[in-house]
Formats: C-alpha cells, structure tokens, sequence
C-alpha cells in the first residue's frame, strides 16, 4: 500500500532533513550547494555514506543526474 497523508509528509519532511533549501531570493544556489544537496539525497535514498566500489560508479552517476535536474528546477522557477 502506497503512503498517503500525515505517514508520507512525516516520511518525507524527515528523510532530508539536512539538505537546505536552495532556492533563495537574495542569492541564487552555488554548483557546490547543488550538489551537496545532490549527494546527501542520494546518501538517504541509497542507504550508504560511501558506496562500495562495486556500486560507486552508480551513486556518483545519480549524484550528477540529481544536481542537474535541481539547478534546471532552480533555474525554470520564479522567484517570489
């Protein structure tokens, strides 16, 4: 059964909570924000800090997958 209401929003507002928002009126996200934010998603999602060798090259490719679509995100949003 697929998570819905209070379960889900708990879920997700705690699952990154050490990723910052990133999108700012006074300043717009550094490429090293974007990424940070990138690796950490991933770190959560994947269940490791530091993947094994065997699966590195995967984790990297979805670190740099994640950081584009966010600063593409970043980039097609308005600003308030």
């Amino acid at each position: 059964m697929p998570w819905t209401g209070w379960a889900l929003t708990s879920y997700l507002l705690g699952m990154c909570r050490s990723i910052k928002t990133l999108r700012r009126a006074e300043e717009p996200a550094t490429p090293d924000e974007v990424n940070a934010a990138a690796l950490q998603f991933v770190r959560k999602v994947s269940g490791y800090r530091v993947p094994s060798q065997k699966n590195t090259q995967a984790f990297e490719a979805a670190v740099a997958e994640i950081a584009d679509a966010s600063q593409r995100l970043l980039d097609s949003i308005a600003t308030r």
